[in-house]
């Protein structure tokens, strides 16, 4: 069979292509993805890439990684269907983690309340109004213990979203795990860890990013001897993407802030390849289906080539970019909910055909609220469709090959390079995040997404076309203010019960192990047992290290 030619090519689009289109012209000027990258009338193998086949994309579970970290992906096993969830007193949590347990999750992904993400406990008078609103309130040993009551550590995989107070709630989970009788080496999960999109994109930081960033590397130290099954850091373009940047910058400012991380690692001593492969990666999917199938394979070949090239790992391992997805909860409206079940479908079949290793689907009431029980399982059961009954898992990397796929997956790497490039030039991730180059270039995206809504030339449904009158929706969660008040009281007991003389000889220690330069977690987590609250952790960190404030 003859290869297609350039002049063949240009044969069609003079013939063919312009007599439909004089029929029927375009629906715009031009088609772009929302990285703006140009969709052309037709893909062909011209457009693949001239590299041949084995360098770029490869086969599944070899280097470059392009269609996947495994040989078999799904035929083998499921990606981990990980329903993020969280709310009110950990009592409140527990129930609905044993019920998603019960309707086939397969592994845990905690929220927590925001004054638990900025080191405060529910008691303080920052906490006033905000306990147990976005996520579960932990003050203690006493919440996390009651937490994960009757849900064995030793069998379900955990990820915990937490970034300034991680070794904090790391601390916390293997005390409860050594509670149930489960040694450190036996858990297994993620903790987010990613305190460098904090200034970026998300803003719950506490410290500066120089001692944050000794918290991080202590916690990569602690995990490669105690608990080695752990992922010590799970780098996070999610937030990046909800505050909107686009596909091409979410791989290019996470994988930026990737390198930053294994930099500080290998600066502290540590040995690339002993800490490489429980880097675990954080992504969104967003609507633009095939950018977004692309947008993972070619975040895949890149962290290979950096791992191989720049870092020279030397095990296979090392060079796998693992990841968990999120649906977008920004593309969620409040006008017309149901749509968001559509929305939050489409994206999830584009992360499992993007090759995810873990995935959390959004429920459709999440413009409004925490999700509520119906909603959360029809988001779970949207997984489920997706694994068992649209053939898809029943092939390894079904979209590869794909002429317009490996296009965009060629154009997604080639424009995210560029960005690392000029990040490397202004001397790397910290740098460019502290000149403020990284928070600008997202505003600057989100703010054209916004001008192209407005303008109609991006069309939301429900929105700026396809309105109808709202029907409010029913059943929403709403979290009660007497949950403030029992998690108060709450706190209050552990404290009147605890060995106060202990408690201040643990943040002694601590303070002490933060003035130099022992790694830190074994002080953490001496002062968790002794049931020292996340507040008062937080603070004993707070006096040596200082809080940091946005320039």
């Amino acid at each position: 069979m003859p290869n297609l030619t350039p002049e063949e090519l240009g044969r069609w689009q003079e013939t063919t292509l312009k007599k439909s289109v004089s029929k029927s012209p375009a629906r715009q000027p031009y088609f772009e993805t929302t990285s703006h990258i140009e969709l052309k009338d037709i893909f062909t193998p011209m457009d693949a890439g001239d590299d041949g086949y084995m360098p770029d994309i490869g086969l599944p579970g070899e280097f470059p990684f392009t269609r996947g970290v495994q040989p078999t992906m799904y035929r083998g096993r499921f990606w981990t269907m990980r329903q993020y969830a969280g709310f009110a007193t950990a009592e409140e949590t527990n129930q609905r983690y044993r019920y998603l347990l019960q309707q086939g999750q397969t592994g845990l992904s905690v929220a927590f309340d925001l004054p638990t993400q900025i080191g405060y406990d529910s008691d303080h008078p920052l906490s006033d109004g905000e306990v147990g609103k976005v996520g579960v309130a932990i003050d203690s040993l006493k919440d996390m213990e009651i937490l994960f009551d009757s849900i064995p550590l030793d069998k379900v995989s955990t990820s915990m979203t937490i970034n300034s107070t991680a070794a904090i709630l790391l601390a916390m989970y293997i005390a409860v795990a050594e509670k149930q009788g489960v040694k450190s080496d036996m858990l297994q999960g993620t903790i987010q860890n990613d305190v460098l999109k904090e200034y970026s994109a998300r803003g719950t930081y506490i410290f500066p990013p120089q001692e944050s960033m000794r918290i991080v590397t202590d916690i990569f130290a602690y995990c490669k001897d105690f608990v080695p099954k752990w992922n010590s850091i799970s780098v996070s373009g999610y937030h990046m993407r909800e505050a909107g940047s686009t596909a091409v910058q979410e791989v290019a400012f996470t994988l930026a802030d990737g390198i930053a991380y294994l930099e500080a690692a290998i600066k502290k001593g540590l040995d690339v390849d002993s800490i490489a492969s429980r880097i675990s990666f954080f992504f969104c999917s967003h609507n633009n289906f095939l950018e977004e199938v692309a947008k993972f394979r070619a975040a895949r070949r890149i962290w290979a080539k950096i791992m191989k090239e720049r870092f020279h790992a030397k095990k296979d391992s090392s060079y796998m970019l693992r990841f968990h997805t999120q649906t977008a909860g920004c593309t969620l409206t409040a006008q017309q909910p149901e749509n968001n079940v559509v929305r939050v479908a489409l994206q999830a079949l584009a992360a499992v055909l993007g090759g995810t290793q873990s995935l959390h689907t959004n429920s459709r009431d999440e413009a409004y609220a925490l999700p509520n029980q119906d909603s959360v399982t029809i988001a779970l059961r949207t997984q489920q469709i997706i694994a068992y009954e649209s053939g898809v898992t029943d092939l390894t990397d079904p979209l590869g090959g794909s002429y317009a796929v490996e296009a965009l997956t060629n154009e997604i790497e080639k424009k995210a390079e560029e960005y690392i490039n000029k990040i490397d030039e202004m001397g790397g991730a910290i740098k460019a995040i502290a000149a403020g180059y990284i928070q600008k270039e997202i505003a600057d995206s989100a703010y054209q997404y916004q001008k192209d809504i407005e303008s109609n030339k991006q069309i939301i449904v429900g929105i700026n076309r396809f309105q109808s009158a709202d029907v409010p929706l029913k059943d929403v969660l709403r979290i009660k203010p007497e949950v403030e008040d029992y998690q108060k009281q709450k706190l209050a007991r552990v404290k009147a019960d605890r060995n106060d003389a202990r408690v201040m000889e643990t943040l002694v220690a601590l303070k002490k192990a933060a003035q130099g330069t022992d790694n830190l977690m074994p002080s953490i987590l001496d002062a968790v047992k002794a049931y020292a609250t996340l507040g008062e952790i937080s603070d004993a960190l707070r006096e040596v290290f200082g809080e940091y404030t946005q320039q």
